[in-house]
């Protein structure tokens, strides 16, 4: 049987850590599955009991989300535009059930290259504090992810919420997400966009492209392209295929091959700018 570990707070979490290594749970829907084992083995750390973590922070400066805070948690949140493609990628995570349970932070420390809500917080150039023995340290979110279910975490460290500044959390947003089938499904390909409009031209773009990479990618290259734009029915017309399949390293998998994944991208990236642009305009 596993040890099972409850903190009363972070510096308690710590020392649990230091001393036994233990696994960090909070929504623990994908605890089980990540081991092949019959039941799960060594120590886990429950931080659901942590209050602390389980609050989303709007401040002057930046907004918070704790590690513990769900899907649910967001949805529910007073959050501006640009975080609408965070909600809506949250609404398509798993069942309301998983939604109430499963937690932001645990989707990006899962690492999978369809987790929903990365391309969102990517496109929201999102930070992940990380508490350890040798004091806090702040990371983007897209050095963070290294890899598939690879992190930049070091033994004892635990990432202890999300940070958007209020400069990336200006604009409005949308998030597309492409299965086999439309709930309940691991994504073929994902897109957020985050839009800026200004004066009737694009002010600022973020643009976000999952479940094609290894890792969710921004489209720096095409974002450079669109500033500028006028905010129009044929802002789209901008996106093409090559400019898209340029900053893509497509794979393969059983759910789609890498050209079906990049066509896919193409078409999920003109249909949100598509969207955005008729809303803004």
């Amino acid at each position: 049987m596993s040890e099972y570990l409850r903190p009363r707070n972070i510096d308690e979490a710590l020392s649990y850590l230091a001393a036994t290594g233990a696994t960090v749970a909070a929504g623990c829907t994908d605890l089980f599955p990540a081991t092949d084992n019959r039941e799960i083995t060594g120590p886990v750390l429950d931080i659901t009991g942590l209050s602390d973590l389980r609050k989303i922070d709007v401040e002057e400066n930046s907004i918070r989300i704790g590690a513990a805070s769900t899907w649910t948690d967001v949805i529910r949140a007073d959050l501006p535009p640009a975080f609408d493609m965070l909600k809506e990628a949250a609404r398509e995570v798993g069942s309301v059930q998983i939604q109430n349970s499963g937690t932001v932070v645990g989707n990006i420390c899962n690492a999978s290259p369809a987790a929903d809500g990365i391309p969102c917080l990517l496109a929201l150039d999102a930070d992940v504090n990380i508490a350890g023995p040798n004091g806090p340290r702040r990371v983007p979110l897209s050095s963070f992810i290294q890899g598939v279910r690879q992190i930049d975490l070091n033994p004892g460290e635990l990432v202890t919420g999300l940070v958007i500044s209020q400069a990336s959390a200006r604009g409005n947003s949308k998030f597309k997400k492409l299965g086999a089938r439309r709930y309940l499904v691991v994504s073929i390909a994902m897109v957020a966009v985050r839009l800026v409009a200004k004066n009737g031209v694009v002010d600022d773009i973020a643009i976000s492209v999952g479940a094609c990479n290894a890792v969710s990618k921004r489209m720096h290259v095409l974002e450079a392209d669109l500033v500028g734009a006028p905010m129009d029915s044929n802002l789209a017309e901008l996106v093409s295929h090559t400019k898209v399949a340029s900053e893509l390293s497509p794979i393969d998998d059983i759910r789609a091959d890498a050209a079906y994944r990049v066509d896919a991208a193409v078409e999920l990236v003109c249909r949100t700018v598509s969207d955005l642009a008729r809303g803004l305009s």
